[in-house]
């Protein structure tokens, strides 16, 4: 649950910040008779965004059993692209995320004809992004869990986003996006690497992949899945009592790569702290 809330947290607020920095910079440069055009594109990207996640359910309800473990495996092989692509292109936009916005709304308006149709296309690819890559992580994790635990996390964080969205933009609230963005995106590489696990167990499942498959470890008398402990890890992280040497490979190596990547400083970084140290 706490993973799909948290997910769905940071997805949330992606959108709630491209809604609110448009809806905002168009009040704020006397062009707000051009909001309904905004509304009109999130609530676009929303709809497609469901009918995507209906039909990818649909056609995977519908395979027989090998062919459901290869999409399932195909389906978390692209929720991990998703999730990885989301976490550094976050890292580098970060830091211009609203220049960057404002100057496209201005690209927008500059347009002689179809203003309303050029804004509306803007608000939607932003925001159907943020949906597609929401229905692709949240049907790998609904995969991997049962009951109604994960979709009801995903409902919460979608509902709190929305509450933070508001209270930024309307109550004034302040929250420091850099720290929020850095700390979700270490704990959705740590998600994404027990997703990745379990497409090597779906290829397994599948007949595809046969290497590898002797047990690592086995945890079972000390943190069973059954237990309170086990069950939370196995919801976050996608724990296993006993994974096979293959599983333990592919989770330890993604988080190696991935972390030091995501946490060694950016050039720009680099540069500022260079010429701080030389002032």
């Amino acid at each position: 649950m706490l993973a799909s809330f948290l997910i769905m947290l940071r997805e949330g607020i992606e959108a709630a910040l491209i809604t609110g920095i448009v809806a905002s910079y168009l009040k704020q440069s006397g062009r707000g008779e051009w909001l309904p055009a905004v509304w009109v594109g999130v609530f676009l990207a929303l709809a497609v965004s469901l009918f995507a996640g209906a039909g990818l359910i649909f056609i995977g309800s519908e395979l027989p059993q090998k062919a459901q473990e290869l999409f399932e495996a195909a389906v978390g092989l692209i929720a991990v692209f998703v999730l990885v692509s989301m976490v550094f292109w976050m890292r580098r936009a970060a830091r211009t995320f609203k220049h960057d916005m404002q100057r496209s709304i201005d690209g927008a308006m500059a347009s002689s004809n179809g203003v309303g149709w050029a804004l509306t296309g803007m608000v939607f690819f932003a925001v159907a992004r943020e949906g597609l890559e929401s229905i692709f992580f949240l049907l790998a994790i609904f995969q991997q869990s049962t009951g109604p635990a994960a979709p009801l996390g995903a409902l919460a964080g979608v509902l709190v986003a929305a509450a933070i969205g508001f209270a930024i933009f309307y109550g004034g609230i302040r929250l420091h996006l850099r720290r929020f963005f850095r700390w979700t995106g270490i704990f959705i590489l740590f998600v994404a690497a027990g997703l990745l696990a379990s497409v090597l167990r779906n290829l397994h499942e599948a007949g595809v992949w046969n290497g590898l498959q002797h047990r690592a470890f086995d945890l079972s008398g000390v943190l069973p899945e059954s237990s309170v402990a086990g069950a939370t890890l196995s919801g976050l992280l996608n724990y296993r009592e006993a994974p096979t040497m293959g599983e333990v490979i592919v989770y330890a190596v993604f988080l190696a790569v991935t972390l030091f990547l995501f946490l060694r400083p950016s050039a720009s970084s680099s540069k500022l702290a260079a010429n701080t140290a030389r002032s």
